[in-house]
């Protein structure tokens, strides 16, 4: 089961919001061009509604309109506190300079506009904080359930396990080959350039320990490749950022089983046994070397390369 991605729809929908703000922000920038001019509050409500007057220099004359003042300003710009020998307040606003309408005040209900785009700014922003963090969050326990170099270190195990075990099959299989094309000499002397013997010899070389320590690694080897498979999202951090709850559970479990198996092959050498068996198996592929040293070896004591042939047969 793949987790709900809640957190990136949380930051999407803050992006989007953000995006609005950016919008309704660059749509205010169209607005006609005015300047702040001194307005005389004549009448002033509690609400803040205003009859106000202003000097309009393209009409050449004093203009009243209703406005809307801000009723929180200090009470010393209102009347009758308000240093006027007339009795009136003071207020600011803007005056359109350019079109048609220059002279008017500044129609307020595009301050709308601009207060929405606060809202979405306001909003978006924080939808996109709560999506970083929270997804952040959320993925942390996934990303600390990555254990790449412990996977490797399994690999590497399984490769170095399987690797002696496929030596020592191959060179049993090279004492079957040989056996069914030549034959042990009577003749101690007689045992150079023989197949078999070289073959044999190999096996005797490496000791009674190789086919132990094959029969381990090919049990250790099957063990850790079925690990590995459960264990697969926490080879990296996108595969565990990925899986689902379930998926990850078994993931941590395999990484503990590995994390023992591991830990027990150290204790006990096994990568150094995997690696020098694997050493001593591969002495065949030296042709000449190993044909001379197996004729001396077989000269020496035929009849132990005869019972060593017996049982293996």
């Amino acid at each position: 089961m793949r987790h709900v991605p809640f957190f990136r729809w949380v930051l999407t929908l803050g992006f989007v919001l953000f995006a609005c703000a950016v919008g309704l922000h660059a749509a205010g920038q169209d607005l006609p061009e005015a300047r702040q001019i001194d307005l005389t509050v004549l009448e002033e409500e509690p609400d803040g509604s205003c009859r106000v007057r202003w000097d309009d220099p393209y009409q050449k004359r004093e203009r009243e309109a209703s406005y809307q003042c801000d009723p929180g300003r200090s009470d010393l710009l209102k009347a009758p506190q308000y240093s006027d020998s007339r009795g009136y307040g003071w207020e600011t606003g803007f005056m359109l300079t350019k079109g048609p309408e220059r002279g008017n005040l500044e129609d307020l209900a595009t301050g709308d506009d601009l207060g929405r785009a606060d809202v979405f700014l306001l909003f978006g922003t924080s939808l996109i904080a709560v999506g970083l963090i929270g997804g952040n969050l959320r993925a942390l326990p996934r990303v600390l359930g990555v254990q790449t170099r412990l996977i490797r270190r399994a690999t590497e195990l399984s490769e170095a396990a399987m690797s002696a075990a496929e030596d020592y099959d191959r060179a049993v299989a090279e004492v079957g080959e040989a056996g069914r094309h030549d034959a042990l000499p009577h003749d101690a002397d007689t045992g150079s350039g023989s197949r078999l013997v070289t073959a044999l010899w190999v096996l005797r070389e490496a000791g009674p320990q190789a086919a132990q320590t094959a029969a381990i690694g090919r049990e250790l080897a099957g063990r850790i490749h079925a690990l590995l498979d459960d264990a697969a999202p926490a080879t990296g951090l996108r595969s565990m950022l990925q899986t689902g709850p379930a998926a990850r559970w078994n993931a941590a479990q395999a990484v503990a089983e590995l994390r023992l198996l591991l830990d027990d092959a150290e204790r006990n050498g096994l990568r150094e046994r995997f690696a020098q068996t694997s050493v001593d198996l591969l002495r065949g592929q030296d042709t000449d070397n190993a044909a001379l040293a197996a004729a001396t070896d077989f000269a020496e004591n035929p009849s132990a390369y005869r019972h060593f042939l017996a049982r293996m047969t």
